[in-house]
């Protein structure tokens, strides 16, 4: 990947796209450029949102509109992240390494099955394996926060056992229980409140993934490298609810 595009979200947004599929190699340099354009601390620059494959920057249009002067906002912002995503791509073609570094693993426990995951013994027909097998290699799984969507504090995770990728429901619920752990095709993801949904949902965690009087109100953020672990529906599950 050495070319990247510029492209306007309406007047106080842009959108820098460094590809168009769904890939650890594409997400990561995603997630790098976002840390390289934070530590730019660029002025009138409200936010740095990290997708899979691009980074969209949000900035005060008035901060720019005082700073162009004649020259159009939108044009000097644009004119400032490509240069940074320029020295982001050069440098990675010349083999620095500027990718995002190793974050520590966060721990998710999880029930898996039964009133918890209604859809894990369809994971595991389609799969052509026992419940027991999906829930080992869910398990096992070495995911990383690719992004944040849908709703506030939702994972997409990356990192999904190829056996394990199953479609969408054809009928989605119209109630998803908060903190249910969901396959959605290649991806796995938990569900950071009570929400309609269509993904295979295979098992809950008691954690809360989303609370805006916390310091920083999602639990998990994008670059997160994440763990899940089996847990039992009696004493550690009510433990870790309280």
């Amino acid at each position: 990947m050495n070319r990247f595009a510029l492209e306007p979200l309406g007047d106080s947004a842009l959108l820098v796209r460094l590809g168009d599929g769904i890939d650890i190699a594409t997400n990561r340099s995603a997630l790098a450029l976002a840390e390289m354009l934070r530590a730019a601390a660029l002025p009138g620059i409200r936010e740095i949102a990290p997708a899979y494959a691009s980074v969209c920057v949000h900035y005060d249009i008035a901060a720019f509109a005082s700073a162009a002067g004649a020259a159009s906002p939108h044009q000097l912002l644009a004119d400032q992240v490509g240069e940074f995503a320029a020295r982001f791509l050069e440098a990675n073609a010349a083999g620095t390494d500027a990718l995002v570094g190793e974050a520590a693993i966060l721990e998710i426990p999880v029930r898996y099955g039964g009133e918890f995951g209604p859809d894990l013994g369809d994971v595991a027909a389609q799969a052509g394996i026992d419940e027991q097998a999906v829930i080992e290699r869910h398990a096992n799984g070495n995911y990383r926060v690719a992004m944040l969507g849908f709703m506030p504090g939702f994972p997409y995770l990356l990192g999904l056992d190829e056996s394990l990728q199953t479609p969408r429901r054809a009928s989605p619920r119209t109630r998803v229980p908060a903190g249910s752990v969901a396959i959605g095709g290649a991806q796995t993801g938990i569900y950071p409140r009570e929400l309609p949904g269509g993904w295979q949902l295979i098992g809950r965690t008691p954690l809360v993934l989303f609370d805006p009087t916390r310091e920083q109100p999602a639990l998990l953020q994008p670059g997160q490298r994440v763990r899940f672990r089996a847990i039992d529906a009696g004493g550690e599950f009510a433990a870790l609810t309280q």
